[in-house]
């Protein structure tokens, strides 16, 4: 017995093996004592710089790993030491208003946080008995987005777009809205984007006074696909700390999903595997689903998630887009033809869902009326085409109608924001849900029918389209 004691004490002796193949970022490894387990970390080079990560054992003696550092200068037959332990992430109280990387080290030129306990970066969603099934709606202050999509406390909600229809400008939007608002923690998380955005973010939370509440991580477009397909893991696990630990609620943002997956296709690739359709790896549902399904309520708290997903050629039936969007509790889709009209945010109305619009979440109000302006605008859609070739005077004087509410609707959905507000030299605005919700009554009641639909653009709450009005009377 006090034989067996004493072997719980000493350490297990280094797991030490070599080199056998290096394929870019793909690296094949011998160990004859024994062989890592799959995720386990793997340390090589000069000053143990390179780290591996562990995605396959070939046979008894080879495992296969892909490299989350620069793999420069490592060659055959150098010496390849077994961490026996997972990608691992700070947590603690402390991690607050740092920025770091997906090795928990942080990039904002500070010291490293103290008293700091290290989680692995891999862990099973909660469990359904665990999971709370109280639904509530989570306010941005946006008009379109709390109007005709409303956000779930708990939820995930997905903001889908091609290249330059405002995803990011959106989303920072959302921050600078919700993070002074919010009392629980915000965490951002940039997956493969670029690190201008990062360095900008930073500085405008610094300024707004909101980073004393935010933890960032980033792994960005210049970094390995082994490292941008774990900084979302990573992202999660100091998420799940807050709310199982702190017991708080937790914003997490994460820009841009599409990256993830595209990092786990690139990784696919270079492993051999062969490709399912469009290229994408067989496994991606599996992965997706290992990292959305951490985003959720609990008892203890929950983590309510706005993830913006790039939308490849502007092709919605893209496996990426279609995977996503089984995930999300409210899909916000941005249209290009809308951001060419120059009608900010961009929210395509009648193509953005949200399963929070029901009589008993929102309530009747706000239900029918969200129903009326998405007819209106369904039915304005029904009649460009006839617009475009007979003219207005064709229509019939109930479609005129139809046509004025649904133009003025449109502007008044627009909104200046406080991010772009150095570019619009318009200051930025957020409206209540009440006052949204009133505007939109009155016009679909033709209360603005003498108004120009220009007074109604870019206005906060509907009482601001009367001044200008009344003094140029």
């Amino acid at each position: 017995m006090g034989l067996r004691e004493t072997n719980l004490s000493v350490p297990p002796p280094a797991n030490i093996g070599s080199v056998v193949a290096v394929r870019g970022s793909v690296i094949d490894v011998r160990f004859p004592q024994r062989l890592p387990h799959i995720r386990t970390l793997l340390r090589t080079g000069e000053n143990q710089q390179i780290v591996l990560e562990v995605l396959t054992q070939l046979d008894s003696q080879r495992a296969r790993a892909i490299a989350l550092t620069p793999t420069a200068g490592l060659a055959r037959g150098m010496p390849v030491e077994d961490t026996a332990a997972p990608l691992q992430t700070p947590v603690g109280h402390s991690i607050l208003s740092r920025m770091f990387d997906v090795f928990g080290k942080p990039i904002d030129l500070q010291p490293p946080p103290e008293n700091v306990e290290w989680r692995s970066v891999h862990h099973v969603p909660p469990s359904l008995s665990c999971r709370s099934t109280h639904s509530e709606v989570f306010i941005t202050g946006i008009k379109v987005i709390d109007v005709l999509v409303p956000l779930e406390r708990g939820g995930k909600a997905g903001l889908f777009g091609g290249a330059g229809v405002g995803k990011t400008v959106l989303l920072t939007e959302m921050i600078h809205n919700m993070v002074g608002h919010h009392n629980g923690v915000s965490l951002f998380c940039g997956i493969g984007e670029r690190c201008r955005e990062g360095e900008e973010l930073y500085r405008e939370m610094q300024d707004a006074g909101v980073l004393p509440g935010m933890v960032m991580l980033f792994g960005q477009m210049n970094e390995l696909p082994g490292s941008r397909a774990r900084v979302g893991h990573a992202a999660l696990t100091m998420a799940e700390y807050f709310r199982d630990d702190e017991k708080r609620d937790v914003l997490l943002l994460i820009d841009n999903i599409f990256r993830f997956i595209q990092a786990g296709s690139e990784i696919s690739g270079l492993m051999g595997q062969m490709p399912s359709r469009l290229g994408y790896q067989p496994t991606m549902g599996t992965e997706l689903a290992q990292l959305e399904e951490r985003i959720a309520n609990t008892d203890a708290g929950a983590i309510t998630s706005i993830q913006a997903v790039y939308v490849p050629a502007d092709d919605f039936t893209d496996p990426a887009a279609v995977h996503t969007f089984s995930h999300l509790s409210a899909s916000i889709v941005l249209s290009r033809k809308r951001a060419s009209e120059g009608l900010f945010p961009a929210v395509d109305p009648l193509q953005s869902s949200s399963k929070m619009l029901t009589p008993g979440i929102v309530g009747e109000r706000h239900y029918h009326l969200a129903q009326a302006v998405r007819r209106t605008l369904a039915q304005y859609e029904d009649l460009k085409d006839i617009i475009a070739m007979l003219g207005l005077e064709q229509l019939s004087q109930e479609d005129r109608k139809v046509v004025f509410r649904a133009r003025r609707l449109e502007r008044f959905l627009t909104q200046p924001f406080y991010t772009t507000g150095q570019f619009s030299g318009m200051a930025g605005k957020t409206v209540s849900l009440e006052d949204a919700l009133d505007g939109c009554e009155r016009i679909l009641n033709d209360e603005f029918k003498d108004f120009p639909e220009s007074a109604l653009y870019m206005i906060g709450s509907i009482e601001e389209v009367i001044v200008p009005e009344v003094s140029h009377a």
